[in-house]
């Protein structure tokens, strides 16, 4: 089982005394603040920034596929291709974001509970930029959800699938 994400929530900013009601929600995320919501690390870090977010609702994320990767030595020697398990982790991740900012989940760690209808329609290789859109479909007592993902590479499908995840203690 592949981990989904920790629940961390960022921190609300400081209280200031004329606050700015109109300010806009946060809809971006560097590479360094997604660090701060998810547990994952290199090599196993697939998402290098978010660059559209709606609260509660969807992500849309950037992953930069590069020759170095380490899963390129062995798929494949000759023919480099990233691993499909891969593409939809990267997926999970940005919908890792969308979960770690939902309001009034406990704390704990979100796994994959299942994957569905996951299709590949094109090799994704080094030098493609994939950009995931991952949608919160349901969330169920606050433990169980499903999302939708979908990844491109140059406004062409890549891959596409549900998500299942369930929190655990």
């Amino acid at each position: 089982m592949s981990i989904l994400t920790d629940v961390h929530a960022v921190p609300a900013a400081e209280p200031e005394q004329d606050l700015d009601r109109s300010a806009a929600p946060k809809t971006t995320f560097s590479v360094e603040e997604i660090h701060k919501l998810l547990p994952h690390r290199y090599p196993f870090s697939l998402v290098d920034r978010i660059i559209d977010f709606t609260p509660g609702a969807r992500a849309v994320g950037i992953k930069n596929v590069t020759f170095n990767e380490p899963h390129f030595q062995g798929h494949f020697p000759g023919r480099p291709i990233m691993p499909g398990v891969l593409i939809v982790e990267a997926m999970a991740q940005v919908g890792g974001v969308v979960l770690t900012q939902l309001a009034d989940i406990p704390v704990g760690l979100f796994m994959f509970a299942g994957i569905d209808k996951v299709r590949f329609r094109r090799p994704v290789v080094p030098g493609d930029q994939l950009v995931m859109t991952v949608e919160l479909l349901t969330i169920k007592r606050r433990r169980f959800g499903k999302m939708q993902g979908r990844a491109e590479v140059d406004g062409q499908l890549a891959a596409e699938g549900e998500l299942m995840f369930s929190l655990v203690d």
